[in-house]
């Protein structure tokens, strides 16, 4: 299973406040564990969202709305892709976050689709364009 797992905002990382080299270390110790379990297939950190936009979608119009957002504890500061065989497998890996990386966070764990949760309406037609995206992404 795979799992997307969200690191919330704090005001800190919304002001653009670097971590120290103590947290740096600790997190690269951190990744390097799961990297080496199999665990991480991806994941970066995400600059303040004064540095983004969002692009809305309203009865067939486009928008775009240039960043600061105003709500910290809706936004993400970071995120990892992990793979483990079950939500309390993630969990258990989260709880071994060092806690000097994310302060007074929140992380949220969601699980990503796989093809076999479309059921039929996922034809073998679309597999086959999937399986293609995935190879290309892949190289």
């Amino acid at each position: 299973m795979r799992f997307m797992v969200m690191i919330k905002a704090t005001p800190q990382t919304e002001a653009g406040e670097m971590p120290s080299e103590d947290v740096l270390m600790a997190m690269g110790r951190y990744n390097e564990d799961l990297a080496n379990a199999g665990v991480l297939l991806g994941g970066e950190g995400l600059q303040p969202s004064r540095k983004g936009a969002r692009v809305r979608f309203s009865d067939g119009q486009c928008s775009v709305v240039d960043g600061p957002f105003a709500e910290t504890r809706e936004l993400i500061a970071g995120y990892w892709l992990f793979q483990t065989a079950s939500l309390q497998e993630t969990i258990d890996w989260i709880k071994r976050c060092p806690q000097s990386a994310i302060g007074d966070a929140e992380i949220e764990i969601r699980q990503i689709f796989e093809a076999e949760d479309f059921g039929a309406e996922f034809t073998p037609e679309l597999r086959e364009q999937e399986e293609r995206l995935r190879a290309q992404l892949n190289h």
